[in-house]
């Protein structure tokens, strides 16, 4: 009965994810590092924190009480890829670029264009498994990946956030540079992981 509700609790929480996501675009889109305010960063890196804690409650839920349903197992992965790739998105926008012209996350736009590029990627391939009916859960380089994301990201900004107060020196830009690096490496080996389990399945589907 309940795994057939749409509505049930681990959709809900997923839904309201997507809510939090939207108030930190929101509020990322209102802010310009020119003009530092520090509050919104603050205010933005606890709403992904929080945003992103939600993620590993809902399947967890899901999954211990059987309440998975279709519109989870689409709706849960749609609102992680929105919530990431909209926050390194902004990343590389003109509200991080300091009065010298740098780009004060570290994060470059080839890095945004993996993030999203993956993010297709894994997306089709999918859907192409499952049309055959594959299963194509997701793998624990995937789940590396979205931690590693969920890590990288509020953090940077919490890192952001200090250095308008005043926190100064090599470190923060270091600490900045190895989370965009460790993310991109993780994204792009999550690609690879996804290309070789499919890579038998696209084999068979090519005419002779």
């Amino acid at each position: 009965m309940w795994s057939k509700n749409l509505l049930n609790l681990p959709n809900q929480i997923t839904v309201a994810r997507l809510g939090l996501s939207i108030i930190f675009f929101v509020l990322l889109g209102q802010y310009e590092h020119r003009h530092p305010q520090t509050w919104m960063l603050d205010a933005a890196w606890i709403l992904f924190a929080v945003a992103a804690g939600t993620d590993f409650l809902d399947g967890y839920i899901a999954r211990k009480f059987k309440l998975v349903t279709p519109l989870g197992r689409i709706l849960d992965p749609l609102v992680d890829k929105v919530l990431v790739c909209g926050a390194f998105i902004l990343f590389v926008g003109p509200a991080f670029v300091d009065e010298s012209g740098h780009n004060v996350t570290c994060v470059a736009p080839w890095m945004v264009v993996v993030i999203v590029g993956r993010e297709l990627l894994v997306t089709g391939l999918r859907g192409f498994n499952e049309s055959r009916g594959i299963s194509f859960g997701a793998s624990i380089h995937g789940k590396i990946k979205m931690w590693i994301q969920s890590i990288s990201a509020p953090t940077i900004l919490c890192i952001i956030a200090r250095e308008t107060q005043g926190w100064s020196g090599d470190l923060p830009g270091t600490l900045k540079l190895v989370l965009a690096w460790a993310t991109v490496g993780a994204t792009a080996l999550s690609a690879v992981q996804y290309l070789a389990q499919s890579r038998y399945i696209l084999d068979e589907s090519i005419p002779e």
